[in-house]
């Protein structure tokens, strides 16, 4: 008899959770006409500044383009040092090469993935002997935790560094009682589909509680548009709306997404329960709540765990098998002074299980046990 493939992440399950509320959504769209900067566009942005706790937020066309605009926005360009956590995705080093600024690499925690404060400080010291001006630092919220703002806030401070929160895999986690969105300068976030808060398509954010840098957002995100309309150009810009309907698609899901939240949090918690004394499971620090954009073990022997279970029905994910720094796009940038250690090491060790607030108890048991059975045999 066949077994079901399990899905690793389960949009059709949330889609028949919301059937029938998503699809008149988008037919309002369609009869509206509005399909540009409709006014879905503007309720959403209402309601993501009220859970996140922000004075502004603004959508963009994409989580990439969020950091973009940010960096744009402060005067971010050539001879600048912007620094990055050495162990996440692309987008992140892209935004400030775009600018002609220099992406500086730093090193992670071992135990968060998160941009480690340390090898941060280190950095700023290279940037500067080697003629650079440090400027901003995008500290990435892997997996579904905040970084550490408090450290990394104040090392900010000293140097004169605006913070840029990389929020993509954080919408809805929550440190030191603020929403992710909340804890930097200014945030960028992704509605990417498997994204905690994903839409159908491509879609971003940008929170600030900044009015001015609220306002150059908006401009920027629409060919630097000022008072006078859209044919009235006082900066240059781009073109980065979000699509009326993604907005709708959004509005639905954002009801859900504490509901779906605290789903997370019991799957989770239930992998923890059946792995943690076998592989090194996830440990969010005190006073966090994790998005749990993606639930990720740390094995030795990864590859082949991974290979074994791919044919036993379970699928799995490695973020990510490279380091930053070590990406053909970056060749030659700047790491920091501490190295790179960990995030080199982590790049051999990851590997993500399923997780999406519809993983039901009896599936989640047989992901578990297959694992068990992988990582026994070589315990062995």
């Amino acid at each position: 008899m066949a077994v079901a493939p399990i899905p690793f992440v389960d949009l059709a399950a949330q889609r028949k959770r919301l059937e029938g509320r998503v699809e008149a959504a988008i037919q309002r769209v369609v009869q509206s006409g509005a399909y540009i900067m409709g006014p879905e566009v503007g309720e959403l942005e209402r309601q993501l500044a009220a859970h996140a706790g922000v004075r502004h937020v603004i959508t963009c066309a994409n989580g990439t383009q969020a950091l973009e605009l940010v960096l744009r926005a402060w005067g971010i360009g050539q001879g600048d040092a912007v620094f990055v956590p050495a162990f996440t995705f692309a987008a992140t080093g892209e935004a400030p090469a775009w600018l002609g600024a220099t992406p500086v690499f730093c090193d992670v925690e071992d135990v968060t993935f998160n941009l480690d404060p340390q090898s941060l400080e280190a950095a700023i010291d290279l940037a500067e002997r080697q003629g650079l001006k440090p400027k901003a630092v995008i500290p990435v919220d892997l997996f579904g935790v905040p970084a550490d703002y408090e450290a990394i806030n104040r090392i900010a401070g000293r140097h004169g560094l605006k913070v840029l929160q990389d929020a993509a895999q954080s919408y809805g986690a929550i440190r030191a009682g603020k929403r992710a969105g909340a804890h930097a300068d200014a945030a960028a976030t992704s509605f990417y589909p498997a994204k905690p808060l994903g839409c159908y398509g491509d879609g971003g954010a940008m929170f600030t509680d900044d009015d001015e840098l609220a306002a150059q957002l908006r401009s920027l995100r629409f060919h630097g548009m000022g008072g006078g309309g859209q044919y009235d150009n006082v900066r240059v810009g781009t073109t980065g709306r979000l699509d009326t309907i993604q907005a709708a698609v959004l509005l639905e899901k954002l009801a859900i997404l504490d509901d779906e939240q605290g789903a997370r949090q019991r799957v989770a918690d239930g992998y923890a329960r059946g792995l943690s004394n076998l592989a090194i499971t996830p440990r969010v620090p005190d006073g966090v709540a994790s998005a749990w954009a993606q639930y990720t073990l740390r094995v030795d022997d990864r590859d082949a765990i991974k290979a074994e279970l791919a044919a036993n029905g379970v699928p799995t994910m490695i973020y990510y098998p490279k380091a930053l720094a070590d990406q053909a796009a970056f060749a030659g940038a700047p790491v920091s002074p501490t190295g790179i250690e960990v995030s080199r090491r982590l790049t051999g060790e990851v590997l993500s299980l399923p997780m999406h607030p519809y993983l039901e108890e009896m599936v989640q048991a047989r992901v578990i046990e297959e694992v068990k059975g992988a990582l026994l045999k070589r315990a062995g």
